[in-house]
C-alpha cells in the first residue's frame, strides 16, 4: 500500500530513532535493514531523509543547539531528536516548502511528544526559518 509523505516521515524518525539506541549501545546495525523492517518496498523519500540526517548530523546538531534555548539537541528524548533532525534536514537540505517542514514536525511531536516539546520544536525550526534561509 503507497504511504504519503506524513506516514513515510513517521517511518524516517522511527528508524532514526532506532539509529540513535543502536549508537548510544555501541550496537553495530545496517539502515538499509532498519528501513526494511519499517517499509515493505524501497523508498526514496525515507531514504532522503534517514540518509540526509545522518550524512548532515553535525551541522544539524548545531543549527539545533544554536536555536534552543538553553538546551540542545542531545538533552532531548531520542524520538523529539529525530523529528527535530529530520526538519531541520528538509529545512536546510530540500525543496520541501518550510511550511510543510513545520507542520510535519508539529503533527508528529503532538503525536510523540508533549506540548512543552512541541511548543519548543515550533519555536526553534521558525527562528531557523526566519533567520537560516
Amino acid at each position: 500500500m503507497m504511504k504519503n509523505r506524513s506516514e513515510l516521515r513517521e517511518i524516517a524518525m522511527k528508524v532514526l530513532y532506532q539509529t540513535y539506541i543502536y549508537n548510544s549501545t555501541n550496537t553495530p546495525y545496517d539502515v538499509k535493514e532498519l528501513v526494511k523492517e519499517q517499509l515493505e518496498v524501497d523508498n526514496d523519500f525515507v531514504n532522503l531523509l534517514i540518509n540526509g540526517v545522518i550524512e548532515h548530523e553535525d551541522d544539524i546538531v548545531k543549527l539545533a543547539d544554536k536555536y534552543l534555548n538553553n538546551w540542545t539537541l542531545d538533552r532531548l528524548s531520542k524520538v523529539d531528536k529525530a523529528i527535530f533532525s529530520i526538519a531541520i534536514f528538509e529545512l536546510k537540505y530540500t525543496d520541501t516548502p518550510s511550511i510543510v517542514s513545520i507542520n510535519e514536525a508539529i503533527e508528529l511531536s503532538k503525536k510523540y511528544s508533549d506540548e512543552k516539546v512541541t511548543a519548543m520544536l515550533n519555536a526553534c525550526l521558525d527562528k531557523i526559518y526566519h533567520e537560516e534561509d
